[in-house]
């Protein structure tokens, strides 16, 4: 594939000192973490969604719409689960039905209830409409535009699939339909990636700038949405004001001839994590994943350093066992203020799944409401 060209950055557009760079650097001062409960509460009540979406979507590709729980034991790694199937599915009974089926000497069954089946069939019908197909191949698009080679390995990509809201076989059954769009490719120690065909200058625009346009004259600025009892150091509002005033260099642009340890460098990085932020649907990520990504387009450290360095503009949450970033300016307390179809369609999963249901176990023959399995299917 051809090499991209992007608009070259002129020196008139940075704070140039010694060799066109700012010198300007972090204030040596510690910003602290304080904890938002509505940014948690955000965060735990998705707790196991992945997981049960997860799950939903390999039940529903059986033939029979129904899998052996032996056979779901084996994706047990696959899936991050912290218990066994049958614990997992008996936890979620408004979800998931566990059965008997009528065969002799039958192993036991899982199925999805019907409410979930409508729940799923309501999904199905977005993710294959010709409107979401096209904003989630675009949103495809703009992440791999975000790397200086135009291409990720499809590892990585499946990572971050159900942030950015990709059909579960996106593979098979999204990628076919934009030939002009991604081509599959081979990459370095024998992996395969997914490598743009064409650069498209109209993607090239990043969330900031679109909600900053028509405003010349004043520099592009990050929303800062710091929580209550929050309260900065003196000197570090100082250089955050200072910050905000630097160039706005585009993510879709090459920053890396800046010095890493440079304010304008941060500012650049910033402006990367921030647009990677805005192309997941969730508008929240798992941290060791958006860490990974960052080692792989060359940020390195700096990732890390730019969620510490900036708490106003992205939020940590230590919660369902992993840490997981937030983008702050999206949530009004715990509720996301754009709402995307699919994300409604995840409430709905989740609404089922707060909702208490008695269903039976089958004990030494006899049928208990203790919730668990049934007989027949």
């Amino acid at each position: 594939m051809a090499l991209f060209t992007r608009s070259t950055i002129l020196n008139n557009h940075l704070y140039i000192r010694f060799y066109g760079q700012p010198v300007r650097t972090f204030v040596d001062a510690r910003v602290k973490w304080v904890r938002d409960p509505y940014l948690d509460f955000a965060v735990e009540k998705e707790k196991n969604l992945k997981q049960i979406i997860s799950l939903k979507n390999l039940i529903i590709s059986q033939p029979s719409k129904t899998i052996p729980l032996t056979t779901i034991s084996a994706y047990k790694t696959t899936f991050n689960l912290l218990t066994t199937a049958l614990n997992f599915f008996q936890k979620y009974p408004s979800v998931f039905q566990i059965f008997q089926p009528s065969k002799p000497s039958s192993l036991p069954h899982v199925k999805l209830t019907p409410q979930a089946l409508t729940i799923h069939n309501e999904e199905s019908k977005i993710l294959y409409s010709t409107g979401y197909r096209k904003d989630v191949a675009e949103r495809l698009t703009k992440l791999l535009m975000l790397t200086r080679a135009g291409k990720l390995p499809l590892n990585i990509i499946d990572l971050l699939r159900f942030d950015l809201g990709l059909p579960h076989d996106f593979i098979l059954t999204l990628l076919p339909d934009f030939p002009d769009y991604f081509q599959i490719c081979y990459m370095n120690s024998n992996m395969f990636g997914l490598e743009l065909v064409m650069w498209r200058g109209n993607l090239a625009t990043s969330d900031l700038q679109k909600n900053s346009a028509g405003k010349k004259g004043i520099p592009i600025k990050f929303p800062i949405n710091l929580p209550n009892g929050f309260d900065l150091e003196k000197k570090v509002r100082i250089w955050m004001h200072e910050w905000q005033n630097l160039p706005y260099i585009s993510p879709y642009e090459d920053g890396f001839f800046l010095s890493p340890n440079t304010d304008q460098a941060e500012k650049y990085t910033v402006a990367v994590l921030h647009e990677l932020m805005h192309l997941f649907i969730s508008k929240k990520t798992e941290k060791e994943n958006l860490l990974m990504l960052g080692d792989y387009l060359g940020f390195g450290p700096r990732f890390k350093r730019a969620l510490v360095h900036h708490p106003g503009i992205f939020y940590v949450s230590n919660k369902i066992r992993t840490q997981t970033v937030v983008l702050r300016e999206s949530f009004k307390k715990d509720t996301l203020v754009e709402r995307p179809l699919l994300m409604g369609i995840r409430y709905r999963y989740l609404h089922l799944i707060n909702q208490k249901v008695k269903a039976k176990r089958l004990f030494n023959g006899v049928n208990k409401r203790v919730g668990g399995y049934v007989k027949g299917g």
